[in-house]
């Protein structure tokens, strides 16, 4: 008796004549992330993958990163009947006789995409739930809460019987999407962002400003970790650390400290935005979520997005503190985001920072900079560290 893995690919169903696309790219990476795993062979047919393991290898080792893997929206173990109704009979008991043996309740359900097999789904469900309550007369069937659901799938090849599914992240597969880079800090915010994007197909590239000896190596490791935890989702990143002590410096110096923040917000992002397009990026992503501090307010965001041509993508924007913890717990970021090591937005923060920043009030600060040579000496001397 040969176990299985199913998994379900949901969304991708939607895509129409691009729906192949779609599933080429969840297939490798699928492979991809299982590969050091063991051998396991995929085949992909009326939106199921099937994983089957070669010699030595097993499903369980391979279903924590399942988990995992956005595109799949939900994922079961099973075996696979002749379809012979008898077969079917024998391997549902030899397979899930543990189970049967120590639960109260189960229902069967049944799914025949092919429509030429003799009996009919209602058929399948109550031959077999007889069958079973026969073998196992301590049974009840629960068809609302049952402890454990068999669902019996005829295909053209044979008969799935699964097990209970589990629910997959859902999403597209990372990659489809395009590419675009994240404005990482060491915050709670911007892992969260990174990954509500990738699950949406999208690849990685991070950037992320630190300023020596204000920000130390801790906090530069910190966000490498928070990365590290992003990239069990998403794939592997590209982390460009921008020498930025130089630059707050010079704000300090010069501007209003009323301003400093906001100049300084889009100084960075001009320097994110070059970044991005050197790595064929089309696109910002920023952990902000409006109101939350001075430079998340409407008029700040206008006044940092006017430095880029290219799109900036806010995922928390609409969402308060309290949704945005439970999402970096689930993913298991929360913890290393709240260790105590400041970034670089905490230096020189200014006492009353502006709520309501006018774009030509902003402009006439920032001209007393030579914003131009700051950029160039940041994206010239970045740190490329790769996140795997």
């Amino acid at each position: 008796m040969k176990e299985v893995l199913l998994l379900k690919n949901g969304e991708i169903v939607l895509k129409g004549l691009n729906k192949k696309r779609f599933e080429d790219k969840l297939l490798l990476n699928i492979k991809s992330r299982i590969s050091s795993l063991g051998k396991f062979d995929l085949e992909i047919s009326q939106s199921t993958i099937t994983v089957s393991p070669g010699k030595n290898s097993s499903v369980d080792n391979i279903i924590p990163v399942i988990k995992k893997i956005f595109g799949i929206v939900s994922f079961s173990k099973a075996v696979i009947a002749n379809k012979n109704f008898d077969d079917v009979k024998k391997l549902t008991l030899e397979y899930l006789k543990e189970d049967l043996s120590i639960l109260k309740t189960f229902k069967v359900e049944a799914k025949r995409s092919d429509k030429k097999f003799f009996m009919t789904s209602p058929e399948i469900s109550k031959e077999l739930g007889g069958y079973i309550l026969e073998e196992f007369p301590h049974l009840k069937v629960d068809v609302h809460n049952p402890e454990l659901t068999i669902t019996a799938e005829v295909r053209d090849f044979g008969v799935y019987i699964r097990k209970n599914a589990q629910k997959g992240l859902g999403g597209i597969p990372t990659g489809t999407g395009g590419k675009a880079s994240i404005m990482i800090s060491g915050g709670i915010d911007s892992p969260v962002a990174a990954w509500m994007m990738a699950k949406r197909g999208v690849f990685l590239t991070a950037v992320h400003f630190s300023s020596p000896p204000y920000t130390g190596i801790k906090a530069k490791q910190k966000v490498i970790d928070l990365l590290k935890k992003v990239s069990e989702y998403s794939g592997s990143i590209k982390l460009f650390n921008v020498g930025f002590t130089a630059a707050q410096e010079s704000i300090k110096q010069y501007c209003q400290e009323e301003f400093f923040t906001i100049i300084m917000r889009r100084i960075m992002m001009k320097i994110s935005e070059i970044i991005s397009i050197n790595e064929g990026c089309s696109a910002l992503i920023t952990g902000e979520s409006l109101g939350q501090v001075a430079s998340q307010t409407i008029n700040a965001i206008d006044c940092t997005n006017r430095v880029v041509s290219i799109p900036v993508f806010r995922p928390l924007i609409g969402m308060d503190k309290e949704e945005i913890v439970k999402i970096a717990r689930e993913i298991n970021t929360f913890d290393v985001s709240i260790m105590p090591y400041a970034d670089c937005c905490t230096v020189f923060t200014p006492k009353h920072p502006k709520l309501d920043p006018r774009i030509h009030l902003v402009e006439k600060e920032e001209n007393k900079l030579d914003t131009q040579k700051i950029i160039k000496n940041c994206v010239d001397n970045c740190e490329v560290i790769e996140i795997k």
